[in-house]
């Protein structure tokens, strides 16, 4: 008994301390734009109407010699994209609107790419090397790999002055998940089953995600009303998530079953096989050339593509420790252990360089790096990643691969603030849009995939992730960017960049759970096309609302 104790308490102090570095690393990531003054109520923000002056300049001319001249008001990324867009593209827009979207679909790919291959794997490699029990490891490292970029988007967001993005995209993609997701999941198990063996879910575990995510949104929906908040409020707004984990924990039995995905194999008869083979021998002379011809062409698109993936690889290979057995490879482990280091120097706040302080930092960051190389080269060999240690190496791509998803995500909302700047848009609407349908993509293909192909239990796994994902969003990724933003400012209190589409999005978002809840438990918490209609309805009411009001209120005031 002591000794489970022990083993529970080692647990949850190691993964409270990898959050705690993970929260130290992104509040200390240097910004690649200028700082923007964090608003407060005691010195309110100052509006100097820059970004409406350079939009009623005429021609490309005009706004380039503006930017030249003038300290753009939209926070830029490590690319200067208003720069590329009027003075390098010019005349030429629609060049400039390709590579913004090129570009935009390279940071989607990069994000979810960081995500699923090296974050998503170091948190089920943690869990498993912490022993964490499985309703604990779904709640804390697991909900952070799945929404890894929402809540590092909003962080990214509430630094940069851009906290009405932040905002939106993090309710965006909750919005998203837990209406249009679950609608698609209950279109696709009511047409899968029929009547009388449809898929059912477990009522406890629903009624407890849907009212205490109503819970959590009628907290957020006070705090907006008051408009402003201090570092004890936005604290006990975070650790509403602590009490869902211990709800979780009390409440969910880990002895739970993992939903299958039935295979048939089809075997085919000997006389066809012969039958085909003499066809083929017929047949090899006269496609010989064209075999050939096509091989030919495959290993040169295979190599384009290399090359041109290799920058977008290469660079997160040989920083992010990897020690998943499938992608071991030891020189590629003995690098990132060499240059993780210097890439946290690199990108440390205080770093400046060319200073004094600035080559200390990267002289003791190389040392270090030099020192990891090293243990990392006498400590493992080429068969497969090490048995022993393992902790600080699944440690190391945890950090590292946040420390990556940060900056990518970082990057992201600056473009989208940029092009939402470049069409008239407002950033808000691009974050409710753009932002949240392309970070909720991922929650959308595995969920409705485990419904279709994983049986009744599929069917309670996808919707439980329906919820538990928003959930986790919210209070992760908007409770640490207020908690930052308010620390920022203590002892002041924190404005929070309201507008009305906020509003719009929690009341739509609270009557989307009502008419889950109300639907379910009437049909017996059976899945049900009835829950999945109405569920669409009301996003598509949100969507035709929102759009109207950006197209024709923004318009009217211009």
């Amino acid at each position: 008994m002591a000794s489970g104790l022990s083993d529970k308490l080692k647990a949850l102090v190691s993964t409270a301390f990898l959050l705690l570095l993970c929260f130290f690393l992104t509040t200390h990531v240097r910004s690649p734009s200028p700082s923007f003054n964090i608003p407060t109520l005691n010195a309110p923000p100052k509006t100097d109407g820059c970004s409406i002056s350079l939009l009623k300049l005429n021609g490309h001319h005009s706004k380039c010699l503006h930017l030249k001249t003038h300290i753009p008001c939209v926070p830029q990324g490590y690319v200067n994209y208003l720069f590329i867009f009027y003075c390098i593209c010019g005349r030429y827009s629609a060049i400039g609107y390709a590579l913004g979207a090129l570009w935009l679909l390279v940071l989607f790919y990069l994000l979810g790419d960081t995500a699923s291959h090296y974050f998503c794997s170091s948190v089920e490699s943690l869990s498993r090397e912490l022993r964490l029990s499985p309703a604990i490891a779904g709640v804390t490292l697991l909900s952070l790999g799945n929404g890894s970029a929402d809540v590092l988007a909003s962080i990214v967001s509430f630094r940069s002055g851009s906290g009405e993005v932040g905002l939106n995209s993090v309710l965006g993609g909750a919005f998203f998940v837990s209406c249009v997701v679950v609608s698609v999941v209950n279109l696709c198990a009511a047409r899968s089953g029929s009547a009388p063996t449809a898929a059912c879910i477990d009522r406890s575990c629903f009624v407890r995600d849907v009212c205490f995510f109503l819970a959590v949104l009628s907290s957020l929906l006070a705090i907006l009303v008051v408009g402003w908040i201090n570092i004890w409020g936005a604290l006990a707004f975070t650790s509403l998530y602590f009490v869902y984990v211990s709800m979780v924990s009390t409440t969910q039995n880990d002895t739970a079953v993992v939903p299958t995905i039935d295979s048939k194999e089809v075997d085919e008869p000997t006389s066809n096989i012969k039958e085909s083979s003499s066809k083929e021998r017929q047949q090899g002379d006269s496609s010989s050339r064209f075999s050939k011809f096509k091989e030919m062409a495959s290993c040169y698109i295979g190599w384009f593509a290399y090359l041109i993936h290799m920058p977008l690889y290469l660079p997160r290979r040989l920083t992010i420790p990897d020690m998943s057995a499938e992608r071991w490879c030891r020189p590629y482990a003995v690098a990132s252990a060499t240059f993780a280091p210097l890439l946290v120097a690199t990108l440390y706040r205080s770093v400046s360089v060319g200073t004094e302080e600035g080559l200390t930092i990267y002289l003791c960051a190389g040392l270090v790096g030099l020192a990891f190389g090293l243990a990392a080269l006498f400590t493992t060999n080429e068969a497969g990643p090490p048995k022993k240690a393992l902790l600080p190496w699944l440690a190391g791509g945890f950090l590292m691969s946040v420390l990556w998803t940060y900056i990518i995500a970082e990057e992201l909302v600056r473009l989208l603030v940029s092009l939402g700047f470049i069409l008239g848009v407002s950033p808000a609407i691009v974050a409710v849009t753009v932002l949240a349908w392309g970070n909720s993509m991922g929650d959308l293909i595995a969920n409705v995939a485990m419904a279709r192909s994983g049986g009744k239990s599929g069917a309670q796994v996808a919707i439980s992730g329906c919820y538990a994902g928003p959930i986790f969003n919210t209070l992760a990724g908007l409770g640490m960017s207020l908690v930052m933003s308010a620390w920022a400012v203590h002892p002041a209190r924190f404005v929070i960049p309201v507008g009305p589409a906020l509003f719009e999005t929690l009341g739509f978002m609270i009557g989307g759970l009502l008419w889950a809840l109300l639907i379910l438990l009437k049909k017996d918490v059976k899945l049900d096309r009835a829950l999945g209609i109405g569920l669409l309805a009301i996003y598509l009411c949100f969507m035709s609302l929102g759009l109207s009001r950006s197209l024709f209120l923004d318009h009217g005031q211009d």
